[in-house]
Order: structure tokens, then C-alpha cells, then sequence
């Protein structure tokens, strides 16, 4: 972790963030009870109090969320098909203090960041962070939860968290953990020779499980789901880096970013978004 110190400070100066996702690419739309069962949390479109707002959406009365499916317990899909998870059901509650019905796009996550960046949706989320080069192309909310992003290694390995420098690391690509492993020593990362990019986070833990790659940075919480899912597999001790999700809108839409982070302080107060990480993410 000491080669992430200069890293994660200099990330915190410029509001720093942590991301993740991505999936096969496939896309799908959903409606507000796409994602998933938000009644059981405390949210639902009736529990708005105030008028309707007019705002800069899309389309007229809907608010159209880009994310990737396949990162749990973020956004996952059930059984059925239907979007569900943490992202998923916060957006659903945001929507319902506007006044909106929430349509949910799933494609592969540089797309879904691309959508909200080109204005084809109104909002992204999908585990994303700020950085740097977000800021200049799209605007965040407020945080709205903490990622931590671990390593996954096969149990019995000698990687340890001094040592990724001298392994294979594999990575969702477009992620800030393959951007922060990716980059330069000098840097705090470990070069482009060490990481291999692959779609999403299972392809990354099959890789491993292969033996294609000695390790894998993703968030703590999908983390957690692999391994439980892939016998045989650890999580490393610590902490690669702690950051924090946002809600990212297209460049200068200032009304909608000012009516999310309304709505998100709303739902922060009463203990709505609480409930939600509490209800997918449980204590160890």
C-alpha cells in the first residue's frame, strides 16, 4: 500500500472516487421495477412529497440510468433478467423523489460511461469513480457510498501486497484498478507489461483460476462474490485502495446534478441509502 500513498492522496485532492464493472457488452432496457424490490428498503416513487420537477432528461417524465450488469452487489441481473442491486436501487429511489420513472440500460461499462458523457443517458452508475480524466468530459453527484478495492489471489500464493510489482495482475478494463496498476512505477503503478485488461470481473477471476494471470484487482464487494462463488480462491489482507462511488451526468447538466444530489441528501438523511448497502452488503 505504500506505493498507492502518493496515489490515493493526490486522488483525494481532486475528489477521489473508485470504479468498476463492465459486461459482455450486451444491452437491455428495464423499468423502475427493474431495479429490483427498493419497497423493502424504505424507497418507492410515492415516497416523493414535492411536485414533479422539470428537468433536462432525455425523455419527458423518465430518467434513463447507463450501468453494467455484472457487478455485484452493485448491479447484478436475478433470475428473471431483472437489474438489480445497490446502484439500481438508489437510482429507483432518486427517481422516485423527482418524480421519474426509472428506465435502466446494461451494457458493457466504458459504454455506459460513454452514454452519460454523449447525452444518450441521463445518468451512469456502475460502481464509478472520479478522476481526472472524468472531471474534464462528465459531472458527479455527491458520494453516495465507499469502494475498497482488494486483490484476489488462489489460496496458498506467494503474491502478496509488496510483490504485485513482480506479477501478472488481471483487471476489468476501463476500471480505475487497471488504470492505477496500468500506469507507471513512478507513478505508484506497477507498468502496462504487468496487467492484463480483460471485459469484466469474472473474466478476470477465470483468468486467474487458469493460471493466465497471478492475481486480480477489483472492488472488495464483487471481490466477495467471486470467492465465495470459486472455491479456491483468497482475498489478500488490506486494503489496495479505498474510494469513493458517484453518480456521473453529462458535462454542464448542472440542474440535474443540483435535483440528484438534492434527492440523494434526502435519501442520505432519512436513512434510505443506508438500508440499501445494508441490505446487499452485510458485515463479515
Amino acid at each position: 500500500m505504500k506505493k498507492f500513498l502518493a496515489m490515493t492522496m493526490a486522488l483525494a485532492m481532486v475528489l477521489s472516487l473508485a470504479a468498476c464493472g463492465g459486461n459482455g457488452g450486451s444491452s437491455s432496457k428495464g423499468s423502475a421495477s427493474s431495479a429490483g424490490t427498493s419497497a423493502s428498503a424504505g424507497t418507492s416513487a410515492s415516497a416523493s412529497t414535492s411536485e414533479p420537477a422539470v428537468l433536462p432528461t432525455i425523455e419527458a417524465g423518465k430518467l434513463i440510468m447507463s450501468t453494467n450488469a455484472s457487478f455485484p452487489p452493485y448491479e447484478m441481473t436475478d433470475d428473471s433478467g431483472k437489474i438489480i442491486g445497490i446502484d439500481a436501487e438508489i437510482a429507483e429511489a432518486i427517481a422516485g423523489k423527482l418524480g421519474l420513472e426509472l428506465v435502466i440500460d446494461d451494457m458493457d461499462f466504458d459504454a455506459a460511461l460513454l452514454a452519460a458523457q454523449q447525452g444518450k443517458s441521463d445518468i451512469v452508475m456502475a460502481g464509478v469513480t472520479v478522476n481526472e480524466d472524468r472531471l474534464l468530459v462528465m459531472d458527479f453527484s455527491d458520494s453516495y457510498a465507499t469502494g475498497v478495492q482488494v486483490v484476489i489471489v488462489k489460496e496458498g500464493s506467494d503474491v502478496t501486497m509488496d510483490n504485485l510489482g513482480e506479477k501478472m495482475i488481471g483487471a476489468q478494463r476501463g476500471t480505475t484498478g487497471y488504470i492505477y496498476a496500468s500506469d507507471t512505477p513512478e507513478n505508484g503503478g506497477y507498468g502496462e507489461d504487468h496487467v492484463i485488461a480483460y471485459d469484466n470481473g469474472a473474466t478476470a477471476v477465470q483468468a486467474l483460476k487458469n493460471g493466465q494471470v497471478d492475481c486480480v484487482i477489483i472492488d472488495n464487494a464483487p471481490a466477495q462474490e467471486y470467492v465465495k462463488a470459486n472455491p479456491g480462491l483468497a482475498i489478500l489482507d488490506g486494503e489496495w485502495v479505498t474510494e469513493d462511488y458517484a453518480i456521473g451526468v453529462a458535462k454542464g447538466n448542472t440542474a440535474l446534478v443540483e435535483a440528484v444530489n438534492g434527492a440523494l441528501a434526502e435519501l442520505t438523511a432519512d436513512g434510505t441509502v443506508q438500508a440499501i448497502l445494508d441490505k446487499y452488503i452485510t458485515a463479515d
